[in-house]
């Protein structure tokens, strides 16, 4: 366990870069100004940064969640630490303790460590899957339903497919972590609405 908690805290510290900002700072954009929800996320590096702001945040978002769960596994980690260490990046990113606890949402990071877990790819499947289903043939808007629904989905077909309980119990750890980060947002929240494609 004391490998688990080194990983954790280490996969908290990564997490709580926001490259969002880091890009932006290096390619002279303010992502966040103009932007509805303030968040310091992939999307806002997309819409706001542009394509190569975008492109560099997504990539060290993912690894930031990556690398941790990773290199926790190459090293024999398992049990209950690896659900520690799964949602340590994502908790960094959320509440970034060198930003007063006001991060991103946490979504690349989140597939950055279910990708850690490979060549186990259900986890991270499952959750792409929601993504797709929620975003095209039962169209749930605005995105921030969306995204609940999925991580809500994933979380409860996880442990039905079969995934390992400390995988399930991380990938729990997110979405409470996730719900609690949307709860707080000061983001104004639309009518949400469901459509079949």
């Amino acid at each position: 366990m004391k490998g688990a908690a080194l990983f954790a805290v280490l996969g908290y510290a990564s997490g709580s870069v926001l490259y969002a900002l880091v890009f932006a700072g290096l390619f002279h954009k303010d992502v966040l100004a103009d932007s509805r929800d303030k968040n310091p996320g992939t999307a806002n590096a997309f819409q706001k940064g542009g394509v190569l702001c975008g492109l560099c945040t997504l990539c060290c978002d993912l690894l930031k969640g990556f690398l941790p769960v990773f290199l926790y596994l190459r090293q024999g980690g398992s049990g209950a630490g690896l659900a520690l260490v799964l949602a340590a990046p994502v908790l960094g990113h959320l509440f970034p303790a060198w930003r007063r606890f006001r991060g991103g949402k946490g979504i690349a990071v989140s597939f950055g460590c279910l990708l850690g877990l490979a060549p186990d790819l259900l986890p991270v499947l499952l959750f792409a899957g929601f993504f797709i289903l929620f975003s095209t043939i039962i169209k749930i808007s605005p995105h921030f339903y969306r995204t609940l629904a999925a991580y809500l989905c994933a979380c409860i077909a996880m442990p039905l497919l079969g995934a390992g309980e400390p995988v399930c119990l991380g990938f729990l750890l997110i979405t409470i972590s996730v719900f609690l980060r949307f709860r707080l947002s000061q983001e104004e929240r639309e009518k949400w609405e469901v459509k079949l494609l």
